[in-house]
């Protein structure tokens, strides 16, 4: 049975959080409103089993959504982006037999909300390292010393799903993945700092986060893993839902994009002509190569996010896969913007002008793992082998 994306999210719930983004973006705040209409909608939990309270979605419906979100509001999209992942990745776990991150999936449906605290400055090991020390507590749980950066859904998550790094326990080093509690912040061990002024993404609203012994009890810690490259499965569900659904919200803007530019395609007139643009050939070819590079998107995205709600097992080569997708997308989709703001005119580079707004929200995508130089480097291993030397 096909799915319907406006099922979920429809038109009239679009309108409201497009005819928000705006001000949102000029005011630099949090999307609050958005918050409560995508809750309202049962958004935060459409990963979630229904059994436990949830839509029970696949992860290509979810991403088919995403899309469709971030052609509205691209920042609350890439917010909720993050409290999506880690109810993911609880799909990820449970559809292979394991329950490690159940208390996700029932939270999530409980109405709390996930965040992603993994990015550090200059950590270019992402999953693979930490600079946060992990210390273990005499019950069982860990205290989290370190910062994170680009913390996206700051002012309003309640669990902060992190990383960190034992080195003091017998079998260490140990990479340890775990959940702090947003009660943390009020005994002084976690402190979000008020930083986030940025050029786009603005009501994503990703401040930095600074732990101070930040406590995660020790039901909350999910795995030790020996640092570097690792097979488990938390490690393979974390960087394929980050990297799909990521890649689905820069498709979205790609998507929004095009759109606009066919609109204003329509209504600007040639004073040398009198005939519309969209009749006019060089304007014509480059409709055409932004619909040639978004035509491609979709499919991709689809396809992986089928292997992975039916277990299909790529080996080696999915790093590749999912990297290689985020790039295309994160790609095409600057490169769309820009040729969307050239069919446009003047006009787009008023900041009132949505493709002003959405050309500064689509160069986040670079920022994001996996970066053009990570991408390439996975990409290049999988085709040609390891660095020798």
């Amino acid at each position: 049975m096909s799915f319907d994306p406006a099922s979920i999210l429809p038109d009239d719930l679009l309108e409201r959080l497009r005819a928000r983004a705006a001000d949102i973006d000029r005011r630099n705040v949090f999307p609050d409103a958005d918050l409560v209409d995508l809750t309202e909608a049962g958004y935060l939990s459409i990963l979630v089993p229904r059994d436990l309270g949830g839509a029970g979605l696949t992860l290509e419906q979810a991403s088919a959504l995403q899309q469709r979100l971030a052609g509205a509001a691209p920042a609350t999209a890439l917010a909720i982006n993050m409290h999506l992942v880690w109810t993911g990745v609880a799909k990820v776990l449970a559809d292979r037999g394991i329950g490690a991150l159940r208390f996700v999936q029932e939270a999530a449906a409980n109405g709390e909300v996930f965040a992603f605290g993994i990015s550090e400055a200059g950590n270019d090991l992402v999953l693979f390292g930490s600079g946060t020390d992990a210390a273990p507590t005499p019950e069982g749980g860990y205290a989290f010393t370190g910062t994170k950066i680009f913390t996206s859904l700051a002012p309003v998550w309640t669990q902060l799903g992190l990383h960190g790094l034992d080195t003091t326990s017998a079998d260490a080093p140990q990479m340890v993945y775990a959940f702090v509690p947003r009660s943390e912040e009020a005994a002084g061990r976690v402190v979000v700092r008020d930083d986030w002024d940025t050029l786009g993404m603005r009501g994503t609203q990703s401040r930095t986060t600074e732990l101070h012994g930040a406590l995660a009890p020790a039901d909350r810690v999910v795995r030790r893993l020996a640092p570097g490259p690792n097979p488990d499965p938390l490690v393979f569900g974390i960087f394929s839902v980050f990297e799909l659904l990521l890649a689905s919200v820069y498709t979205g803007i790609a998507r929004r994009a095009l759109d606009l530019a066919v609109a204003a395609a329509g209504k600007r007139t040639s004073k040398k002509t009198g005939q519309a643009y969209s009749q006019d050939p060089d304007i014509r070819w480059r409709i055409a190569d932004m619909a040639l590079a978004y035509d491609a998107l979709p499919p991709q995205l689809s396809a992986l996010c089928r292997d992975i709600d039916e277990l299909a097992d790529h080996g080696p080569r999915w790093f590749s896969l999912l990297a290689g997708v985020k790039h295309r997308a994160v790609t095409a989709a600057k490169g769309i913007v820009d040729e969307a703001i050239l069919v446009a005119g003047g006009s787009s580079y008023f900041s009132a002008s949505e493709l002003s707004r959405l050309y500064r929200d689509v160069l986040a995508g670079l920022f994001h793992p996996s970066d053009p130089e990570s991408a390439h480097a996975t990409v290049a291993t999988a085709w040609l082998g390891p660095v020798e030397g």
